[in-house]
């Protein structure tokens, strides 16, 4: 369990390079444009510092808009903001790995990268299709190319040095641990859903004994209910200190040692996201012998692009 008492500086040395990464992060995938600008505007205002995007959010140009503005108007260095962004599962041929890579900085406004992330292990047919269906509307995927394939291409990213750091998202430790094994340069970062539900125990300790760090994604379930914003345990420790369910949640998730990615929409619930202190030693404990489980996002045990719906 963490030592810090303040969650809203706490940052994670990475295992490439010297780079830090934010405790609390802001992740982007919001479907409205306007959302996207306003939001990432008012995470930076509530000061949020780590920001997670994607080529398959369709906002990357958005983000880097709202950051760039509200950046020049708080005076605020672009060295001071963590920008991560993902590799989507179309362009893991590693041939289209780099052009990918160029395109998200384009898109972001940026000249380099603190964290690329492969976004599933899934290859899927290459091409400007993001989702790729047969004429059964099933996934096409690409048998043609590995997951140590496309890594090879990312560590290439890295050595050029506009890439500062590479990991992966949605994976099981399954996946996880032959890459690891194979990779010269080793994952700095494993995105995955987790909370109390869904506390991925084995894979955070993974994380921990090598020098991972462990980016819980969904830490309030995705907000849906019932879930575990409504559970009782956490709802009594809420009123026991003085917190809201999703600090308590959050809370959590810090101390069990890895960073985590909400995405408050209005400007009050990106302070309430930000305003995170530690539980008792008694209060994160309880949460711990939860014993509901239950996955919100599918996309790590079956290839299929979770959460984000089809474009007809």
């Amino acid at each position: 369990m963490t030592e810090s008492a303040d969650f809203r500086s706490q940052t994670l040395a990475l295992n490439h390079g010297s780079g830090h990464m934010p405790a609390l992060g802001f992740g982007t995938l919001i479907p409205d444009a306007a959302t996207t600008i306003s939001a990432t505007r008012d995470a930076l205002k509530a000061g949020y510092r780590h920001f997670d995007a994607a080529e398959r959010y369709r906002n990357e140009r958005e983000v880097g808009e709202a950051l760039r503005t509200e950046r020049a108007a708080g005076g605020i260095a672009r060295e001071d903001i963590f920008i991560t962004t993902k590799l989507w599962n179309s362009n893991h041929r590693p041939e289209r790995v780099q052009p990918a890579f160029e395109a998200s900085l384009e898109r972001l406004g940026i000249d380099y990268l603190d964290l690329y992330l492969i976004h599933t292990p899934f290859a899927f047919q290459p091409g400007e299709e993001q989702d790729p269906r047969d004429e059964n509307g099933a996934v096409i995927y690409d048998k043609g190319v590995t997951l140590l394939d496309t890594w090879r291409a990312m560590e290439a990213l890295v050595d050029e040095g506009r890439c500062r750091a590479i990991g992966l998202s949605d994976i099981d430790l399954d996946r996880l641990r032959p890459l690891y094994e194979a990779a010269r340069i080793k994952p700095s970062v494993v995105q995955i859903e987790a909370h109390p539900y869904l506390p991925e125990t084995e894979l955070l300790e993974f994380c921990k004994e090598h020098g991972i760090v462990f980016l819980a994604f969904a830490p309030l379930g995705h907000g849906i209910r019932p879930g575990p914003l409504e559970d009782p345990v956490i709802v009594q420790i809420a009123a026991r200190t003085g917190t809201t369910p999703a600090q308590v949640l959050l809370a959590w998730a810090i101390q069990r040692g890895g960073a985590l990615l909400t995405t408050p929409k209005t400007e009050a619930r990106a302070r309430e996201n930000f305003d995170i202190v530690a539980l008792p030693a008694e209060a994160f404990d309880e949460i711990n012998r939860i014993e509901t489980r239950q996955r919100f996002n599918e996309v790590v045990k079956t290839g299929s692009p979770g959460f984000i719906p089809r474009r007809t």
